[in-house]
């Protein structure tokens, strides 16, 4: 990198720090002999005391600041490294902890090194044109250089007896030339070993915070190891290099995203490579992509993509093959500051962990990059829950989709002041879709109302500090027999506990569950109940189920709410206050004339529509392809999720409207004393909130039922609602009755607005499989989706409409949508290995991830890779309705050879060898299917229930074909062996 006043400095990276070297080789040579003394293992030993000065410096501030404070990882390692460099090199203090803004020389820094990037990848003419952006260049070198000047003439006025890099420039002869480093190249230096002391190494740390916080064994396992042989006392310099753990921890860190994913290199003299294949000339300059060597599964294995710090222990590090790892560049030119860096982030993380628990501020947070000239996470916010002391519940919001739109948020313990008298109830929810979590905030809202002040967050959220001055009301579910995104790091503690831990606490759980997955089912849910009262705590009612796959999802819950009152009334002593009251209070402020006034400018989390065109013929249930440009920084792989903030119909929101007798300009102000998903104390326009904050459609609870029926003024709707609570999986449920639906009704009921707020679930994001590959494009996904308009089961004469499905088919180029990428379950990805065959069922816009997967197989074909071909078994209607893409990307993989189409049509089965459904066409197929798993394939299944469950049944037929000797246990349980690690599914009701 050559660049404005620093054109004497070329900057080469390893990882951790960087290498200085100038034009004139001799000149590189004597610096290079001068410096190397400065960073050695002994050296940087000497280091240590300003070291843990500037660690400490964070351990405080995140300390002071608290659970609740959402961190910047990426900026505060960015204040260690850069404060650790200058105090260690060069005695020279930043102070960046005490300023809530960053040093001017940071951002100058951050600016310069942007602009570097930029200017390296344009045309000399448009970087001439910017002339606002020179200034910019110029200004930040300034910054940068007057640091430089001052730190260099502060040493020159006071020298200090400290035998540091600065001295040793300063001072330093060359012994083979007997030559000094001239003033100009000390302070070309200085300014490298800022940019050292920070772009890496704090990356190296947000990483490893990243891997360790997504990983719940990990983190645990490490702060085993850090306890046991560190304790509560300081790091000292003797525990450098001494935790193997953590060293693991570090090695793998820079193994699966190294800080630099790329280096320069290139010939002395005309080679060759791969054998002769390729000739490279002298000079040529090479590009070395460290991160996929990294990744090379002939190397590292079939779980290459995974974090694995075992696979850097007992030997295995020492047995890798030459030059296999290489994070820190390569050969002379290396990283001159690897000791100085692996120091820093030993003392760092060991100082951290023996203070904190970590949890995503996000708990569905995926990692995505930046790059300025290094990477690092994009986007992390991370909470530090302080091990020792009170136990404290932080109430982490489930999505950054709701929290930082502006949207909503989460509000703990808001109230009067009679709150503070109240007995405090703790709500954690595992949620991954938001069922448990609505669940959850349904608890926490009807607590003031049964004399309890609630808290609520996630169960990571309470991770080795559960409460103990009041019941702890957990509500979770399982993901594939695994915990969700925001419960993993509980279980795995609550897992690792051996004694009586938690004989002080109070609890009771609820499980959302889906029981078509019988292996599976309430798997975590269980998990929880059994070892919390195996360790000792008092389970104030018995274990709730509720199976989204039956009409009583929401009864089983309403049922086991009423017994969980009864029990935390008789063992606390609380009586209930009338439940229509609900807690809030709504007050109309304004006619709705300041609408314009209320406009806002889009924030991160701001997707737009490129496209969005329809798929199916007309008369044929409509599918649709939409195309977004994702934000800055956001990536994704094939198989992830788009989660959608959607808003509700507007027909829905005006029915709301003119049944309350509201203008949708009208604007009011709600409070609560209890946590509540509503916009709170601010001015919200009526339309706004019906909007987007609740859902309408959503099929009334007994529980609303009942409420209904106190507010109504006629003994005939009391009579009716009494009635539809006998039979409400039937008429209610199977008709899916809203409380809208239920108010229209019956138009005699006076419920107050208040009311009718409280009792609607907050808004849910909807999670669609994106049906696109990065590798065609990594700033664009698309979405393939069924939208939903069906005549109403309520007898309606207006149509059902898909709440997520309608709003994103509305969606025209250029509209802007609040999205996010959310990963889904790390089986459903395509392997790493192209080789590798898939088998996948699908019917409809199920066909969204394999497509994602065949787009990607295909453009790995064009490149020249060897692809396997594939089989796709596609259900739907016709091949002239609903034949999804089948004149386009399919035609065009089936000529390049990645994939066998097998299409089922339920309307004209003639046409596809009388198969009507995909688990015909599968039965029929069988042979290639046998063929394709003796091949090693791996299955992947996407669609509904129905889908999933037949395609089931064909499996299972199949290996009792060819598996005669085998009794019905043994077919089961070859069928979990290959389930458990060759099959995915992702099932949507």
């Amino acid at each position: 990198m050559v660049a404005g006043g620093l054109a004497n400095v070329r900057l080469v990276t390893g990882d951790g720090l960087f290498t200085a070297h100038v034009p004139d080789e001799e000149t590189w040579y004597i610096a290079h002999r001068i410096l190397m003394p400065a960073f050695s293992p002994a050296a940087v030993q000497g280091m240590y005391d300003d070291m843990m000065d500037i660690v400490s410096q964070l351990v405080l501030k995140w300390e002071r600041h608290g659970p609740e404070y959402a961190i910047d990882p990426v900026a505060d390692f960015t204040r260690v490294t850069l404060d650790a460099i200058a105090l260690c090199s060069m005695n020279y203090r930043l102070n960046s902890f005490y300023s809530e803004e960053l040093h001017p020389f940071i951002t100058a820094l951050a600016d310069f090194l942007y602009q570097c990037m930029t200017r390296a990848s344009s045309l000399g003419i448009v970087n001439a044109i910017k002339v606002k952006a020179q200034v910019q260049f110029e200004e930040d070198q300034r910054i940068l250089n007057s640091l430089i000047d001052e730190v260099l003439e502060e040493r020159k006025a006071h020298p200090v007896d400290k035998n540091d890099l600065l001295n040793l420039m300063l001072n330093g002869v060359d012994k083979e030339t007997g030559k000094k480093l001239p003033e100009q190249t000390i302070k070309h230096n200085l300014v490298t070993f800022f940019v050292a002391g920070h772009e890496t190494t704090s990356g190296m740390l947000t990483f490893a915070m990243y891997h360790l916080i997504k990983n719940p064994e990990t983190i645990r396992k490490l702060r085993e190891e850090i306890d046991e042989m560190i304790g509560d006392r300081v790091v000292s310099i003797k525990d450098v290099n001494k935790l193997p753990y953590l060293l693991a921890v570090m090695r793998e860190t820079l193994r699966l995203t190294p800080s630099i994913p790329q280096r320069g290199t290139s010939p002395i003299e005309d080679t060759t490579l791969a054998d002769g294949k390729y000739a490279i000339p002298k000079g040529m300059n090479i590009v070395v992509n460290v991160s996929a060597a990294h990744r090379d599964p002939l190397v590292w294995g079939d779980d290459a993509d995974e974090f694995r710090p075992e696979r850097m222990m007992e030997g295995k590090f020492e047995a890798l093959p030459p030059n296999a790892w290489q994070p820190f560049g390569y050969g002379m030119r290396g990283c001159i500051g690897r000791a100085f860096a692996w120091q820093e982030v030993q003392l760092t993380l060991i100082a951290l962990l023996q203070k904190f628990d970590f949890v995503f501020h996000d708990p569905s947070y995926d990692l995505h990059v930046k790059q300025t000239l290094s990477i690092k996470p994009a986007g992390l916010r991370i909470h530090a829950i302080p091990r020792a002391g009170k136990p404290r519940l932080l109430a982490v919001p489930s999505s950054t989709l709701l929290h930082d739109a502006g949207i909503s948020k989460d509000h703990v313990q808001v109230g009067d002041a009679d709150t503070s008298t109240k007995t405090p109830l703790y709500v954690l929810y595992g949620s991954n879709t938001g069922s448990s979590e609505a669940f959850a905030r349904r608890v926490a809202s009807a607590a003031p109302s049964h004399g309890f002040r609630a808290s609520i967050g996630t169960l990571d959220s309470a991770t080795s500090h559960i409460p103990t001055d009041g019941p702890v009301i957990i509500v979770t579910a399982s993901y594939e027999g695994n915990p969700t995104d925001n419960a993993a790091q509980f279980i795995e503690w609550l897992t690792s506990m051996k004694g009586n831990e938690m004989s002080n606490v109070t609890y009771s759980v609820f499980g959302c569950g889906n029981r078509d997955w019988v292996q599976t089912y309430q798997r975590i849910p269980k998990l929880c109940d059994a070892l919390l009262a195996e360790r000792g705590a008092e389970r104030l009612a018995p274990r709730g189920e509720g199976d989204a796959a039956s009409g009583d999802f929401f009864e089983s819950f309403d049922a086991w709410e009423a017994q969980l009152w009864d029990a935390l009334s008789k063992k606390y002593q609380t009586a209930a206050i009338n439940i229509t009251t609900s807690g809030l209070s709504v007050e109309i402020v304004d006619s709705g004339t300041t609408r314009a006034e209320v406009l806002r400018q889009a924030d991160a989390t701001i997707g737009t529509v490129v496209e969005n065109r329809i798929l199916t013929a007309p008369g044929a249930p409509v599918k649709r392809h939409i195309e977004f440009e994702l934000p800055e920084h956001m990536t994704y792989q094939a198989g992830d999720y788009l989660a959608i903030l959607p808003i509700n119909p507007a027909r829905d929101v005006r029915r709301v409207l003119a049944r309350f007798g509201l203008s949708a300009e009208q604007e009011i102000i709600v409070s609560s004393n209890g946590p509540t998903s509503l916009p709170t104390n601010k001015a919200v326009s009526l339309f706004t909130l019906f909007s987007g904050y609740v859902e309408l459609a959503q099929p009334a609870t007994k529980r609303d039922l009942g409420i209904l029926a106190d507010a109504a003024a006629t003994e005939a709707s009391r009579k009716s609602l009494n009635d539809y609570v006998e039979t409400y999986a039937e008429q209610v449920f199977g008709r899916r009755l809203s409380v809208l639906d239920l108010l229209e009704e019956h138009p005699e009921i006076t419920l107050p607005l208040s009311t009718f707020l409280s009792i609607l679930p907050s808004m849910r994001i909807r999670q669609y499989s994106i049906s696109s590959s990065p590798l065609w494009n990594p700033q664009h996904a698309t979405l393939t989706v069924s939208v939903i308009e069906s005549p109403a089961l309520s007898g309606r004469t207006e149509p059902f409409l898909g709440v997520a499905s309608n709003y994103l088919a509305a969606l025209r180029s250029g509209d802007k949508v609040q999205l996010a990428v959310r990963a889904s379950n790390v089986k459903f990805h395509p392997p790493s290995d192209p080789t590798v065959p898939l088998v996948m069922f699908c019917a409809g816009s199920g066909l969204a991830p394999m497509r994602g997967f065949l787009q990607e197989r295909a453009l790995q074909r064009e490149a020249g890779r060897q692809v396997a071909k594939s089989l796709l078994f596609f259900g739907c209607r016709s091949p002239n309705e609903d034949f999804l893409y089948a004149e386009s990307d399919i035609k065009a993989w089936i000529g390049l050879g990645v994939v066998d189409v097998r299409p089922a049509f339920s309307r004209l089965p003639q046409s596809s060898e009388g198969c009507k459904y995909v688990q015909d066409r599968a039965w029929q197929d069988r042979a290639d299917i046998k063929a394709a798993y003796d091949a090693g394939c791996k299955f992947f299944v996407c669609g509904s229930g129905k889908v999933a469950t037949g395609v089931k049944a064909v499996l299972i037929a199949l290996i009792k074909e060819n598996r005669p000797e085998l009794d019905d246990g043994g077919i089961e349980e070859l069928f979990h062996q290959i389930t458990s690690d060759r099959y995915a599914t992702d099932i949507f009701e």
